[in-house]
């Protein structure tokens, strides 16, 4: 199919083992977009990972007694499966519901989260031993780090949880998001 091959002899294990990385990566990237909901994103990604996987097995099975090629494919699949959680955790795609359990007053961190304007819920409960502050906050994935360095700056023994979020609806209602939206009772227009 590619006569370059034939040509450059070494050339093909390079290109399996590249090829094999975007591919699996845009797969890892795929399974994010399925299961986070996105139905225009998955296909077309899905498409290019497709279309990457089948020009390489295809160039395997034209070099079938070629061992190196054989390794580059199984090489490439491991370096792609690294690769895309290095892709996949820095465009940190989607929401994720962060819940807080302290024995603190947790009404000053919640002051603290609204200041850094990550909207947050306070919920008072009954543990085990005593009294526990449960704080649920709804953050995108990008900014998850910066809440959790603020949580554990308040209580460095708060017990926190992280889940993924499929789906979301509205926002999350900080005092910027009051004003903006002139929600907030001081704020109505006359």
């Amino acid at each position: 199919m590619f006569p370059i091959f034939e040509t450059y002899p070494w050339l093909l294990p390079v290109v399996i083992f590249f090829g094999r990385i975007c591919d699996v990566t845009l797969g890892t990237l795929r399974i994010i977009f399925v299961s986070k909901g996105e139905r225009y994103k998955a296909p077309i990604v899905g498409f290019f990972e497709v279309f990457i996987w089948v020009v390489i097995i295809s160039q395997i099975f034209s070099h079938a007694n070629n061992l190196i090629a054989y390794l580059a494919y199984a090489g490439g699949y491991a370096a792609g499966n690294f690769v895309g959680i290095l892709v996949e955790n820095k465009i940190a795609f989607g929401y994720q519901l962060l819940r807080v359990y302290t024995k603190k007053e947790a009404s000053e961190l919640l002051k603290k989260l609204n200041k850094k304007n990550i909207g947050a819920t306070l919920i008072r409960g009954e543990g085990a031993i005593s009294q526990v502050h449960i704080i649920e906050i709804v953050i995108s994935r990008k900014d998850l780090d910066n809440a959790i360095d603020l949580i554990t700056s308040f209580d460095s023994s708060a017990f926190y949880l992280i889940e993924d979020i499929r789906h979301k609806q509205k926002g999350i209602f900080t005092m910027k998001t009051w004003e903006k939206h002139h929600f907030h009772p001081l704020l109505k227009k006359k």
